[in-house]
């Protein structure tokens, strides 16, 4: 539905897009994450025309938008700070869109009860924004958005403002309005659990790139980079020397721990001698007093260096050999509720050959 082609943009000596291309389908939740000035908000504002590229095009439907009002674009943004007039009531406020375009007052106003039902708000029309909630005017804004029935809707950190118990229910909402609606959602966030949750695919942008686009598990369990694997969640870098290997796995030397064997990937492909990362996620590994390594397993002996109690989970950050720290994590629950460790205790870790992701480094 809509393809990015080599977009690039300067602000003054700053390159904040460097010749990025992407493909977007028609009911797609897409969301683009990074750090701030990767880059993300500055191609959101492009696609919806708030700014021009120096080079690159814009296809809708096969249809160059660049050049393009934004108020001629099929498209509509949600803003961080949701932009309700409040002077209006809810209803003046979704219908003013519609008013702007000159549509007959009898559709508008069944456009406005659709757009409420929408968000499951249809008892708020005479309501004024100051008498909503955070999450009630975030669907507003979003009824408001929808109300022209656009071929894309922008969503620029819609949800930074709201708590986190408040986030997380609008999360699932957005998840199913978007299913409803059956629009393409562009999302901009740098809260990378928000993005895991709410989107089909992502694109990982840094420094006006895009490091890595995929489906949000293969992004979390095969990051292509240091800097996707460091940026998607809590994660174990962990440097090493390819000392074996063939098609399906590599023994490794982890610098400064000792060795261990990593399935691989079927993209990744090492040789003997090669420096590299091995990632491993915290919830990948066990951590018990004592541990009687399973085949295929690797198994290292080491203390508790900190401890940080989240209430569903505690994360122990265990010291190896030559004070290297390996993050683990533990769950409250089940058969892990009586064993908690405190700094300094003896501790065994151990994980499969297949918990790990190799990435290559040139």
């Amino acid at each position: 539905m809509l393809e990015i082609r080599g977009i690039s943009k300067k602000f003054g000596d700053f390159e904040a897009l460097k010749g990025v291309d992407l493909h977007i389908g028609a009911g797609e939740f897409f969301t683009l994450l990074g750090p701030s000035g990767c880059g993300k908000t500055t191609l959101l504002r492009m696609i919806a025309g708030f700014e021009a590229p120096d080079s690159g095009e814009i296809l809708l439907e096969g249809k160059d938008m660049v050049g393009t009002p934004p108020e001629q674009r099929p498209v509509h943004t949600v803003f961080q700070n949701y932009a309700l007039f409040p002077h209006m009531t809810v209803a003046q406020n979704i219908a003013f869109p519609l008013q702007m375009a000159r549509v007959q007052a009898d559709e508008i106003d069944a456009r406005v009860q659709q757009a409420l039902d929408n968000v499951h708000l249809p008892d708020k029309a005479g309501a004024y924004p100051a008498a909503l909630s955070g999450g009630q005017r975030q669907r507003i804004a979003i009824a408001r958005a929808l109300v022209k029935r656009p071929r894309l809707l922008l969503l620029d950190e819609p949800l930074s403002a709201l708590d986190a118990k408040m986030r997380e229910q609008m999360q699932i909402e957005l998840i199913n309005l978007q299913k409803e609606v059956g629009i393409t959602f562009i999302y901009v966030t740098h809260d990378q659990g928000e993005a895991l949750a709410l989107s089909h695919r992502i694109a990982v942008m840094n420094q006006g790139k895009i490091a890595q686009l995929d489906q949000p598990a293969q992004l979390y369990n095969h990051p292509n980079s240091r800097f996707v694997a460091d940026f998607i969640g809590q994660c174990n870098l962990l440097e090493a020397t390819v000392t074996d290997s063939d098609r399906h796995h590599a023994d490794l030397e982890l610098h400064h721990i000792g060795p261990v064997r990593v399935s691989l990937a079927p993209a990744v492909t090492v040789t003997k001698g090669q420096r590299c990362l091995l990632t491993l996620r915290p919830e990948k590994i066990r951590i018990a007093r004592n541990l009687h390594a399973l085949v295929d397993e690797t198994h290292f002996c080491g203390k508790i260096h900190d401890t940080l109690y989240l209430g569903d989970v505690t994360v122990y950050k265990v010291e190896l050999a030559q004070g290297i720290l390996l993050e683990a994590l533990l769950a409250n629950s089940g058969n892990h509720a009586s064993e908690r460790f405190a700094v300094g205790d003896s501790v065994e870790v151990a994980w499969n050959s297949s918990a790990g992701h190799l990435i290559a480094e040139p």
